[in-house]
């Protein structure tokens, strides 16, 4: 079964709730998706999608230690073993393709080398996860640490890491992805290119917001290489401040955004809405000017109730809600929403790394 316009628009609202992705640090040896993440993931196979935590692209696109990539034989593999699961569970999952850029430490990189960005500009106070004594997921510990200094792509990088992107679009439907979603949102590679503060280029990739919105159209060009473009998604993050990135007109920025990616044919755009305590509020009429702008399906997530999420359906802002970490604790969230039951709460010592306990136990 499809990820279709039918199933977006759907009367149940169990239909509209999507697992967004989240990282969880479960990755095997290699970075390849174990049997448990499988079982992770089917478990929650009753979303109407869900999108798989960040998966990187390639060793270079990788910013934290136990994240899964899809640039091996031996990683495709092992989410083959996921996809297979989550279907046969009746779920659809699309592979969330993710390269952090500079969001990363020199101990994660091929040869220990400088992570590399739009720019040579360091995030103060961003910090990434490492595993300095390599003691693996299992025991859950690890360092968080500054990131590394990145330096700033050449062109043939550029074009060199756009080919990733590509090659990992043909590596998630091998896999049996039923789409792909690039990570635009959160600090990371893409958004890097994008947000004005982070980008200070004076090539075409940087300077004007039309180049700084090149990467990206290249990156979407070259999956549409290998996946129909009705089947991919690029996920948002206008207000954020995460990860040091940050745009001087947001909106202007990311209604061009959305522009683009309505004349690219995209399948859906996903907004991760700011989410901590005095977070920004995305304002009515940017949501308005988005849906006016874009004419595919919209994703929203962060932070949303049950109350919060029908408002946004009943304003049509929203085609589909995505509930974070609810869907930790509650493998079986849509129903429990749909009837009005009581909600588990996720026990934060086991988000990140860990066996079983906190991660398929609920």
């Amino acid at each position: 079964m499809l990820f279709s316009k039918y199933q977006l628009h759907g009367n149940q609202l169990k239909n509209r709730i999507v697992m967004p992705p989240m990282t969880r640090a479960r990755a095997g040896t290699g970075n390849i998706a174990t049997p448990l993440m499988a079982k992770y993931y089917a478990q929650r196979a009753s979303a109407g999608l869900i999108i798989s935590e960040g998966t990187q692209i390639s060793q270079q696109g990788q910013g934290y230690a136990w994240t899964p990539g899809i640039y091996t034989n031996e990683q495709i593999k092992g989410w083959k073993k996921v996809t297979s699961q989550v279907h046969q569970s009746g779920g659809i999952i699309y592979a969330q393709l993710w390269h952090v850029g500079r969001v990363s430490h020199r101990s994660l990189q091929p040869g220990n080398s400088a992570p590399i960005s739009s720019s040579a500009i360091k995030a103060e106070g961003v910090k990434v996860f490492i595993d300095p004594k390599m003691s693996g997921p299992e025991k859950g510990v690890g360092e968080m640490v500054q990131h590394s200094m990145p330096r700033a792509m050449t062109l043939e990088e550029i074009k060199s890491v756009v080919n990733e992107f590509r090659l990992a679009a043909r590596n998630a439907n091998i896999a049996g992805f039923d789409g792909v979603e690039l990570h635009g949102a959160n600090g990371y590679l893409i958004n890097q290119f994008i947000d004005s503060e982070a980008n200070k280029r004076c090539d075409s990739y940087g300077g004007t917001l039309q180049k700084r919105l090149r990467f990206l159209r290249e990156v979407v060009n070259a999956v549409c290489k290998e996946t129909p473009p009705e089947k991919i998604g690029v996920r948002l993050a206008p207000l954020t401040t995460l990860q040091g990135t940050i745009d001087n007109t947001p909106e202007v920025t990311y209604l061009a955004v959305a522009s683009l990616l309505q004349a690219l044919n995209v399948g859906y755009i996903h907004i991760a809405e700011a989410d901590w305590e005095d977070a920004p509020i995305m304002p009515e009429g940017f949501k308005e000017a988005l849906r006016l702008i874009y004419k595919g399906t919209i994703i929203y997530t962060g932070k949303y109730d049950l109350a919060k999420a029908q408002l946004a359906l009943q304003n049509n802002w929203a085609d589909l809600i995505g509930f974070g970490r609810p869907f930790i604790a509650n493998p079986d969230l849509p129903s429990r929403l749909f009837k009005g039951l009581p909600l588990n709460i996720p026990q934060e010592d086991y988000f990140f790394g860990g066996n079983h306990i906190g991660y398929t136990d609920y």
